[in-house]
């Protein structure tokens, strides 16, 4: 780990950056410090969160680090942000590639025009625990990297291909002559039903709250589908209904 530096815990520090963005939380700032496509700037923590984070790496810390009280922290991202004691000044990652996404197993999601930035990071946290192959996303309508994605995320940010794509209808064209099968996700399709996808290799498109998936995505897809739903409520946060679609169209290969 090296050597600490002393705490400093003078408020007055210049903490403004001019490019790239804080990224806050102990999952998404060690996600972030482990993933070698990141570029990394500065790491800011407490006593506590530095040890805690450093003792989960592998390797020692190669960036440079101080240790601040957390009205620091408080002062970087914000009071109301549950940093837990640590904060990483980062760059935004690149966009990913449909090539590097085919590479790898699992289903890909598309989100369109999905805007919230804590529904795309619970989604991103959703996508690594069912391992999907990669999140692509519409450019224009879809939030940058910011601390509030990453915490959400829960170090999901670091851990999946993503990739910001100006068509999607294109992108599902390419992929469906790749050989995946297109699935919207919407309230008025037939059931999901996990078992069809046994041998099918998935893209799981999810559309905005409320909007849903636009008509010209919708056709594109080789079939719309719904979330069993018996109660009184008929809708479901899309983070919450992407997890459980997920689940259902991994569950034949647990």
């Amino acid at each position: 780990m090296g050597k600490r530096p002393h705490s400093n815990s003078n408020t007055n520090t210049n903490y403004n950056i001019k490019g790239g963005f804080w990224l806050y939380g102990q999952h998404a700032v060690q996600a972030a410090l482990i993933n070698r496509k990141r570029q990394k700037m500065r790491l800011v923590a407490t006593v506590d969160a530095y040890a805690a984070v450093a003792e989960k790496l592998d390797a020692p810390l190669k960036v440079g680090h101080e240790i601040v009280d957390r009205s620091v922290l408080d002062q970087i991202c914000g009071k109301e942000a549950v940093h837990q004691g640590v904060a990483l000044h980062v760059m935004p990652l690149g966009s990913a590639s449909i090539e590097e996404m085919l590479e790898r197993s699992g289903p890909i999601l598309m989100l369109d025009q999905v805007t919230d930035p804590r529904n795309i990071g619970a989604i991103l946290r959703s996508a690594v625990a069912f391992g999907a192959a990669g999140v692509i996303l519409q450019d224009r309508h879809s939030p940058d990297e910011s601390g509030v994605l990453a915490k959400a995320a829960s170090g999901g940010l670091d851990n999946i291909p993503i990739m910001r794509a100006v068509n999607l209808s294109r992108e599902l064209t390419k992929l469906k002559e790749a050989g995946l099968w297109v699935v919207g996700l919407d309230a008025h399709g037939n059931l999901l039903n996990g078992a069809d996808f046994a041998q099918r290799r998935v893209v799981l498109v999810l559309g905005a709250e409320g909007a849903g998936i636009r008509q010209l995505t919708k056709k594109n897809c080789d079939e719309i589908a719904s979330l069993r739903m018996t109660g009184d409520i008929d809708s479901l946060n899309v983070s919450v209904a992407g997890a459980i679609a997920l689940y259902e169209i991994t569950r034949s290969f647990f």
